[in-house]
């Protein structure tokens, strides 16, 4: 077993630290966790610490650097009815990870993953077993004759257990594995790694070396990478000797405050009771860290995760004996845990808090309804509730379907889930939810061919007019060499004055024309960079490497600078009227209005509206100069300016400041003194 002297890590502070010390010193760049809300929109919730890396290793994205190593805040609930129940099941956890972007590859990720666990973390070379691919030759090497490991304690899996890939297409490669033996005197014959009270896989080593394709053929990669994750809860079991990660430092404060409030005895518990425990545990520090990210507490998305979460931990505590709110006292021991490592928590505590609280007192008049009619089902002895029966608990008294089951599965019985699938189809036709328009501008091979463009340089700060090159014409997403009068087409220039939508900001109208051609362009789209100017050609031919002006209509433009710059104020106005946790989840920056979409733990009034309006009318007539800048992003953000949420900024970043109003990051156009806005109302 792993020593717990000083010398060694063993808290979880000193894991984490250790490993991200040790990789910076094999000169990987330390990377900030990112947020929950991933870049990736296609993922709900960031679920693997490889995930903001995701862009870099499919070739997207610049790397940051050719090595770098993180501990990043993950979220998983596809086990949620295993947490608390097995060993090392979270919904919240945190993933240590070393990469290679076509750097080193299988041996020194071998080599350093093996001093790392036996030097730095102190690990017994006797209570280590590794899995590899069953194919993978090269790393059985590896691990036998450079590292030394025992051939016995060597595991070889099939594809299932030891092969990763990105889908079913693209990069992939095999896994090699850690795994912790606690009881090494069992010997190595007919080793079992599914055997959950004898082994836990805590390291990951994932060779990224070859690339899949439509018909499931493998090829090499011409630049092969590093993928790893340590679960840093799971490695905190092992160092701190514990039966499971729930009652390591990283978890049981969070269980004894909970075990306080209850009035009960952890370790003396039921079975049944510990359960609830390690679920208050686990779940507080998933939500404190979704609230921080941004998310609201909502019946759809991330917001339904959260509140899913939230109503779980209320339920458990109920099950405990707890009858008055509570949540906030274990949110409070979460934030003082976690707040030197992420002290965003610390910043946000306030916010994080009240949302809690609010939540709590909406779920607990819910709560009380839904038991009172599911006790007096349990009374009936009925062993199968009806779909309908489920659906009049979640559609008339707002108790959600996985509450339901939970309890019903407790007493051991079923629910009749077609059937509630049923009534809601029922009711969506019933209420046919309104439409939604979609664009569809960007389908087909344009999708693919955008990706080989530059980006486009866009100069539309300084003037409306602007000399560039057609680089590109396509004509029902399908790419073309010329387009003429009548044809409706989308076009990539080397550059432009034309501003491209982004930051809720529409992209601009106007007219790109030539010597013999004009085009009247209705809209702007920027993907990844490239600016996809969409309209009709009035007259003449367009082509290839053709050179063009672009000519924004300026009253249009005029008019969306004016309610940008208003979204800015009225951001300030909320977070002075409102609440100063007030902040940005969306926007729609239009020609004739503005939308401005942020987090609220409750209903703006009538009269708070009317203070809003009336601040921001008063900064107009004032009449404050907007000075754009560009700054360093650590210095901006120190110098107090805002950033909007979930988006990704470089080092050098455009600051848009009204002196003693606003000041955020934006890429967005704004007016040049507030007096320009002429009148802020009804905007609510």
């Amino acid at each position: 077993m792993a020593s717990t002297i000083n010398e060694f890590p063993s808290t979880g502070d000193e894991i984490r630290k250790s490993f991200l010390d040790f990789y910076e010193r094999k000169a990987h760049k330390v990377i900030p966790s990112s947020s929950l809300i991933p870049e990736d929109p296609t993922v709900l919730l960031t679920i693997a610490g490889m995930l903001p890396f995701k862009s870099v290793f499919l070739g997207l994205k610049e790397r940051p650097s050719e090595r770098a190593t993180s501990s990043q805040k993950c979220i998983r609930t596809n086990d949620i009815e295993n947490v608390g129940i097995t060993a090392r099941h979270h919904t919240f956890f945190e993933m240590l990870g070393n990469f290679s972007f076509g750097d080193y590859f299988k041996e020194d990720a071998i080599k350093w993953a093996w001093e790392l666990v036996t030097n730095v973390y102190n690990l017994d070379p006797k209570n280590i077993v590794v899995s590899i691919y069953y194919k993978d030759e090269e790393s059985k090497a590896i691990w036998e004759k450079v590292v030394g490991v025992e051939t016995s304690r060597i595991i070889k899996l099939d594809e299932k257990d030891n092969f990763w890939s990105s889908g079913p297409t693209g990069p992939c490669g095999p896994c090699s594995e850690l795994y912790y033996d606690f009881h090494p005197e069992r010997g190595t014959n007919n080793i079992d790694l599914e055997d959950d009270d004898r082994f836990i896989e805590f390291y990951n080593l994932v060779f990224m070396q070859h690339n899949r394709d439509i018909n499931g053929n493998l090829t090499d990669l011409a630049s092969k990478n590093i993928d790893t994750g340590m679960g840093l809860e799971r490695m905190a079991q092992i160092l701190q000797n514990k039966k499971n990660n729930y009652e390591t430092d990283l978890i049981f404060p969070i269980i004894k405050k909970a075990s306080e409030i209850a009035n009960i005895d952890y370790q003396t518990s039921t079975d049944s009771k510990k359960t609830s425990l390690k679920i208050l545990g686990d779940h507080t520090r998933a939500v404190i860290h979704l609230i921080s990210d941004g998310v609201v507490a909502s019946n759809l998305g991330r917001g339904y995760v959260l509140r899913r979460l939230l109503r779980r931990m209320i339920r458990h505590g109920r099950l405990l004996g707890v009858r008055k709110n509570f949540l906030m006292e274990l949110a409070e021991v979460g934030i003082q845990m976690m707040k030197e490592t992420y002290p965003e928590l610390d910043i946000n505590a306030d916010r994080i808090l009240k949302d809690i609280d609010i939540e709590e007192l909406r779920f607990l008049e819910t709560l009380e309804r839904g038991e009172k009619l599911i006790n007096e089902f349990l009374i009936s002895g009925e062993k199968i509730m009806s779909g309908l029966k489920a659906f009049e608990l979640y559609d008339t008294y707002g108790f959600p379907l996985e509450l339901t089951k939970e309890i019903l599965e407790e007493n051991n019985i079923q629910i009749d889930l077609q059937g509630f699938e049923k009534e809601m189809d029922s009711q969506r036709e019933r209420a046919k939810a309104s439409s939604q328009n979609i664009d569809l501008t960007l389908k087909g091979s344009i999708e693919r061919d955008i990706e080989l463009f530059d980006k486009t340089i866009f100069n539309g700060y300084q003037s409306l007019n602007s000399l560039g090159k057609i680089l590109g014409i396509f004509i029902d997403s399908n790419s073309v060499t010329n387009a003429s009068e009548g044809q409706y087409v989308q076009m990539i220039l080397d550059q432009t004055s034309f501003y491209g939508e982004s930051g809720g900001q529409v992209g601009d109208v106007g007219v790109i024309i030539s010597d013999n051609a004009e085009i009247l362009i209705d809209k702007v789209i920027r993907k990844k960079g490239v600016f996809l100017h969409c309209g009709k050609v009035l007259k003449g031919v367009i082509s290839l490497n053709q050179s063009v002006e672009t000519k924004v209509d300026k009253f249009n433009r005029a008019k969306a600078e004016a309610n940008h710059t208003a979204t800015h104020l009225l951001q300030s106005a909320l977070k002075i009227i409102v609440d100063k946790s007030v902040s940005q989840r969306g926007s729609l920056v239009a020609f004739n209005k503005l939308r401005f979409d942020f987090n609220a733990s409750q209903p703006v009034s009538t009269v708070q509206i009317a203070e809003v309006e009336t601040l921001v009318n008063k900064w107009i007539m004032e009449n404050h100069p907007v000075v754009v800048k560009s700054m360093q992003k650590d210095d901006a953000l120190e110098a107090g300016a805002l950033a909007m949420f979930g988006e990704k900024y470089g080092d050098i970043v455009r600051v848009v400041d009204m002196p003693g109003v606003s000041m955020e990051l934006c890429g967005g156009t704004h007016v040049q003194e507030n007096i320009r806005i002429r009148l802020f109302q009804d905007y609510f």
